[in-house]
């Protein structure tokens, strides 16, 4: 029987494909793992304990790990089993979200992993009448230990629960890291998310044997969802973090992953290692190098290459393109990401080395996929982010706007989109829109059709709505392909756009530390801070040079007329407690960034 309840995939798994390595992670002992039985076995645990502390169906439960691990599914697992909501929480956000969210909520007990978490959750706990305690993932002196809550007693009335938990039912609320005003919780019931997994399980490269590693956030839907369709398929799962992916020590290394999930940033800064290793090398070698890499300029997916050209490819890839496998595990068969879009030059050099790269589309609200780019022969185009996904319905819709002609907003429909937002009808009925009759679902983006390798149609992002800049001359402008283009070069790191309400568009561009240095000193420019680099006439010079080179790429509108360096990186967190300038998922909180650069800002328009 197929799963309808996300408690059921692990359960498929032991009936049909049980691993001895279902789960794992490197702990202070080295890599450990769980087998599907013991993953069983220990959800169990945690489901009768909980009933023990008085948990009721329908009470909410959290956790909270800065690295992915092996007991937050187990926990997960366990919470579901017995009609609780887990309510899963970023690690980084500031102390007000931690305090509105456990109070909007009302979340009984908390599951924290290692580092600061208990003593962050400890202090909110003073205002937090509804929180009853707090167990840690690791034991920690005289902290209550999650597996202080074992108990052999009570399995009867778990599968009495079990059975009674219909997959309509309320699964997680999850607080989505909105860029305005206080975080929305987003309702999703067992049958949206497993209705995601069912759309993509089969679209996904890995197969039973294979191993993936797991390091984007479990709290984000895109890499939870991903879990659970690992689990249906038997992929061993391998938990990590981004910290100590790369290198001949790397976790990349050691697992040899066959598949992972990402985004774009992370994807961006291998890519920047992997090119100022080229630029450390000499003679044949770094020509060989730069060589191999303008042979992707101009890959497509499912181009057949023969002859000389087929010939040179060959040799690329046994020189070149084979060691960047290999910095990578040298098993990938494919990467999917998502959360925010993929500048087409990195899909198209990782995919030309053989490292295939597919893009998804989604948000929370819809579980999270819409569309996604298959691995199979003319399932993907690049620029797009794939056909729609069974089960889905998509429409565009430019009723409510000033777009070019097949362009608007991307309505969407199916068994994935959300319940509704928590204790919020207000937001749930603004983003939902009815159309002859049935509810559609407003992503908030702009997107058009295009036609895909045979014909079919192919989904392509062109903004955000709310993103949408307009001119003091009434022109729109899409910020988000400006920057993706400008990322493409080595030295900018990040960037925003600006320019609403004003006479032309203009950028502030965080350049990256390191690739700057070193251009600096090959240069000859003696500077000693970043402060003092971003000043230089040469380096302002340099980087007015790449946007002459860019603009043209862009309407006359759109182009970038002025500029202002920032010597910070822009972070999904701080150490001050102060407003972070991206999401907990690196997209750009515009609203904080314009607020605190609005010195900078008025400087560039001279207002």
């Amino acid at each position: 029987m197929e799963p309808t309840r996300l408690f059921d995939f692990i359960h498929y798994q032991r009936e049909h494909n049980p691993l001895t390595q279902a789960f794992g992670s490197l702990t202070s002992e080295g890599w450990k793992f769980y087998s599907t039985e013991e993953v069983i076995t220990r959800a169990n645990k945690v489901s009768r304990g909980l009933l023990k502390l008085g948990v009721k169906k329908g009470d909410r439960i959290a956790i909270i790990v800065y690295q992915n691990r092996p007991e937050w599914t187990i926990v997960d697992l366990g919470i579901q089993q017995i009609g609780a909501i887990n309510v899963p929480v970023y690690p980084t956000i500031s102390p007000s979200e931690y305090q509105y969210i456990f109070t909007d909520s009302q979340v009984k007990y908390c599951f924290v992993g290692t580092g600061d978490l208990y003593d962050k959750v400890t202090e909110a706990q003073k205002n937090l009448p509804a929180l009853q305690g707090i167990f840690t993932l690791d034991r920690q002196e005289g902290r209550p230990y999650w597996e202080d809550i074992f108990t052999d007693e009570g399995q009867e009335e778990v599968e009495a629960l079990m059975a009674a938990i219909e997959s309509e039912e309320l699964a997680t609320i999850i607080y989505t890291s909105g860029t305005t005003g206080n975080p929305k919780g987003v309702m999703l019931s067992h049958k949206n998310i497993v209705s995601n997994v069912m759309s993509v399980k089969e679209l996904l490269p890995p197969k039973k044997g294979d191993r993936v590693l797991s390091f984007l956030p479990l709290c984000h839907i895109f890499e939870r969802t991903a879990s659970y369709s690992y689990t249906y398929n038997a992929v061993t799962v391998v938990f990590t973090g981004t910290q100590n992916l790369g290198g001949d020590s790397g976790d990349l290394k050691a697992i040899q992953p066959h598949f992972f999930t990402t985004v774009p940033r992370l994807l961006e800064k291998v890519y920047e290692k992997i090119y100022n290793k080229g630029l450390e090398l000499k003679g044949l070698k770094r020509w060989l190098f730069f060589w191999a890499l303008r042979l992707t300029e101009d890959y497509e997916f499912d181009k057949k290459y023969s002859g000389w050209p087929a010939l040179k490819r060959k040799i690329a890839d046994a020189l070149i393109y084979s060691k960047w496998r290999a910095a990578l595990g040298g098993n990938i068969k494919g990467i999917v990401t998502g959360a925010a879009p993929c500048p087409v030059k990195m899909a198209r050099i990782f995919s030309a080395a053989g490292i295939p790269i597919r893009e998804g589309y989604g948000l929370t609200e819809t579980s999270p996929g819409l569309t996604i780019g298959s691995f199979e022969p003319g399932g993907a185009k690049l620029g797009t982010i794939g056909p729609v996904l069974k089960g889905v319905e998509l429409k565009i819709d430019a009723s409510d706007g000033d777009y070019r002609p097949g362009e608007g907003e991307i309505l969407a429909k199916g068994a994935n989109i959300m319940m509704g937002y928590y204790n919020n009808p207000e937001a749930t009925a603004a983003v939902m829109k009815e159309i002859d009759g049935e509810p559609w679902f407003c992503t908030g983006d702009i997107g058009t059709f295009v036609k895909g390798p045979n014909g079919q149609d192919f989904l392509k992002i062109t903004d955000r709505k709310k993103e949408l800049l307009k001119t003091s001359g009434g022109k729109y402008v899409a910020p988000a392909p400006i920057e993706n283009k400008f990322k493409e070069n080595f030295l900018i790191e990040q960037i925003m756009v600006v320019g609403d309400k004003q006479k032309f568009v203009s950028a502030l561009i965080v350049p990256a530390k390191e690739t700057l240095m070193d251009w600096c000193e090959k240069n000859e420019l003696e500077i000693a801070s970043m402060q003092q680099m971003i000043q230089h006439p040469q380096v302002i010079d340099h980087f007015q040079q790449i946007i002459n080179d860019v603009n043209p790429e862009f309407s006359h509108i759109e182009q970038i007329k002025k500029f202002c360096l920032l010597d910070s990186e822009w972070e999904p967190s701080k150490a001050d407690g102060s407003a972070a300038e991206l999401t907990p998922t690196l997209k750009l909180k515009r609203r904080v960034i314009l607020e605190k650069y609005g010195k900078e800002i008025e400087e560039i328009y001279g207002n």
